[in-house]
C-alpha cells in the first residue's frame, strides 16, 4: 500500500465498506459516485479522488461494481488477514468486545483472553477460557499473536504493555488512558477513549445550547 495515502482517507475505508455491505444485501449491482457519495455524506469528486488512491475500479458512465469494489477494499484493509489476537482485561468492556464483536468479519482471530481476577479464571468467554495473566509468557511462546486489545485499568496498563512489548508484541487495540506509543514509538496503535468522545458530543450539544 502506498505510504503516502493520508490517514483521512485510511478512516473513510471502513464506511465505503460498511455501506457497500449494506448495497450488496440489497442486491444492488453497482453504484454511481454520486449515490456513493449521497451515502458517505460527501462529494461525488472526494469518492473518485478516495478510491484512485488504490487504482479506482470504477468504469466512466457504469460506476462501480459494489461487489467487486466490496472485495478489493477487504483486500485493502487486509480483513481476510485473520490476524490473531488476544484480549488483556475480561471486565464489561473486554467481555462485551470478546462476546459480541464479529471479530472475523473485521480482519481478526481471537486465541486468548487474559485477566488477573481470580473470580473469572477458568470461564469461558466464547469458548475461549479466561486465562491468568502472569501466563502471558507461556502462552505466546507457544501461539503466534499478532495484536494486544488492552482492556486494563490505567494503573495497569503500562507493565502490561511493558510485558506484551518484550514478548514482541507491537500491535494494539487500546481502551486506556496510557499513551503507548509515548514509551514505545515504533508500535501500531488505535486508540478508543470512549469518554473523550463523549466529551466531545457534550461540546458540540454544548454549541448549539449556546446558540
Amino acid at each position: 500500500m502506498n505510504n503516502k495515502i493520508s490517514k483521512s482517507v485510511i478512516r473513510r475505508l471502513p464506511r465505503y465498506y460498511r455501506f457497500l455491505c449494506e448495497l450488496e444485501e440489497k442486491e444492488v449491482d453497482r453504484v454511481s459516485s454520486g449515490k456513493l457519495a449521497q451515502i458517505m455524506r460527501t462529494t461525488a469528486s472526494q469518492v473518485r479522488q478516495d478510491l484512485n488512491c488504490f487504482g479506482g475500479f470504477g468504469h466512466q458512465g457504469y460506476g462501480y461494481p459494489v461487489t467487486t469494489l466490496k472485495n478489493e477494499i477487504i483486500n485493502i484493509l487486509g480483513l481476510n488477514n485473520h490476524y490473531r489476537a488476544i484480549l488483556i482485561g475480561a471486565g464489561h468492556i473486554g467481555t462485551a468486545i470478546a462476546s459480541h464483536m464479529k471479530l472475523d468479519k473485521l480482519g481478526f482471530d481471537m486465541v486468548g483472553i487474559f485477566d488477573n481476577n481470580t473470580a473469572i479464571l477458568g470461564s469461558k468467554i466464547n469458548m475461549l477460557e479466561i486465562r491468568d495473566v502472569n501466563s502471558l509468557k507461556e502462552f505466546c511462546s507457544n501461539t503466534k499473536v499478532d495484536v494486544a486489545f488492552l482492556c486494563t485499568p490505567k494503573e495497569a496498563a503500562k507493565d502490561t504493555v511493558k510485558k506484551l512489548y518484550e514478548l514482541g508484541i507491537k500491535n494494539f487495540w487500546n481502551f486506556t488512558h496510557y499513551d503507548i506509543q509515548g514509551d514505545y514509538p515504533d508500535v501500531k496503535v488505535e486508540n478508543v477513549h470512549l469518554s473523550d468522545m463523549l466529551m466531545t458530543l457534550c461540546y458540540s450539544m454544548n454549541e448549539d445550547a449556546d446558540e
